[in-house]
């Protein structure tokens, strides 16, 4: 059985947190005991995924609200803490954020249009910019040895290049630039940013990719642990993280999580 309770009633925020990895981060804090404000972009392709959440998170510890919003609006970040502070007012407090809302249109260079290169730097670097400085100024408040976790997810293309990713490997290796960064800004508030970088995982960004059995098996051949990732993979790191007894020496990092692919590039 794995460990109950390790974030019994703190407070999160994640990003794009109804569908992916974002939905089983979401998950899993909510397993832990933790309350999670979820922003979403309330397409209407997501009121499904926002309905099952819903049903899912009602049998577990956490508490779970939502809003509605988009990461590339500065306002955002301030509104959704403020969100997340008026939805759960015991606490007082932002314990951690989870910068996970991005986007990945795979697409050839010569291909790649000034509005879609600015749409992926706008929700990827800009958004998760945002997001981590509304949620730092919030955390400074509480100048504590464990003044609060900010997860950012990254990507294993922020180590490596990916000729269909030329728009987006640059706002990957961005965000991981931001965790280091905001490491050393943040460290005298006792606030620990970190990086996840997972590898290939199974979501709504590549499942069209995926389906071609071709790419799949070309896929799993790199991959040392011989499968391709699911979200769920990513949710026990993000625990890890954002936990303090765990890992309140961590600081600064980068922890892959791609069955070993990083490794194996050849």
């Amino acid at each position: 059985m794995p460990p109950t309770n390790l974030l019994l009633d703190k407070t999160a925020i994640v990003t794009g947190g109804t569908t992916g990895i974002g939905r089983a981060i979401t998950l899993a804090f909510l397993a832990q005991g933790c309350n999670v404000a979820v922003l979403h972009l309330a397409l209407p392709s997501d009121a499904s995924h926002v309905a099952t959440l819903l049903s899912q998170a009602s049998s577990l510890p956490g508490h779970l609200a939502l809003l509605p919003g988009d990461v590339r609006d500065p306002a955002t970040g301030p509104a959704l803490v403020t969100f997340a502070l008026s939805s759960f007012p015991a606490r007082g407090r932002l314990d951690i954020l989870v910068s996970n809302a991005g986007i990945c249109a795979f697409t050839p260079l010569l291909d790649i249009t000034a509005p879609l290169y600015q749409d992926t730097v706008r929700t990827n670097l800009d958004g998760a910019f945002y997001v981590v400085q509304a949620a730092a100024r919030q955390m400074a408040l509480h100048q504590t040895p464990s003044g609060g976790s900010i997860i950012a997810l990254s990507s294993v293309s922020a180590l490596v290049g990916g000729g269909m990713q030329c728009h987006y490997t640059p706002t990957k290796a961005g965000v991981l630039s931001l965790m280091q960064s905001a490491a050393v800004a943040l460290g005298g508030y006792g606030v620990r940013c970190n990086a996840l970088l997972p590898g290939t995982v199974r979501t709504q960004l590549n499942g069209e990719d995926l389906e071609d059995e071709g790419k799949r098996r070309y896929m799993e051949g790199r991959i040392p642990l011989g499968r391709i990732g699911e979200p769920g993979d990513v949710a026990g790191p993000a625990v890890f993280l954002a936990c303090d007894e765990l890992s309140g020496y961590v600081t600064g990092a980068q922890v892959l999580v791609d069955g070993g692919l990083f490794v194996n590039l050849q």
